[in-house]
């Protein structure tokens, strides 16, 4: 056997190695770059926007004035509010 086709020969093989080891990769990273898509649509779908936890609040804070009115009523207190 020749030198140079011995040597044409070994790079081939390398560089089949090489690919299917770097496909491989590549095939890892689309499919984490999937679910890292994934799991920021999931996240942005469990949290509440600004505006809305500011309502929630307002519509609490209203809950326990009302608390408050009751409880100075049945301790004989006139509310303020």
């Amino acid at each position: 056997m020749d030198g140079t086709l011995l040597w044409n020969t070994l790079l081939t093989v390398l560089l089949g190695v090489v690919s299917f080891f770097m496909a491989a990769k590549f095939k890892e990273l689309d499919r984490l770059s999937i679910l890292l898509n994934r799991t920021r649509e999931e996240v942005a779908r469990d949290h509440i926007t600004r505006s809305e936890f500011r309502q929630d609040m307002k519509e609490l804070l209203e809950r326990f004035d009302r608390l408050e009115a009751k409880i100075d009523n049945l301790r004989g207190k006139p509310h303020a509010g």
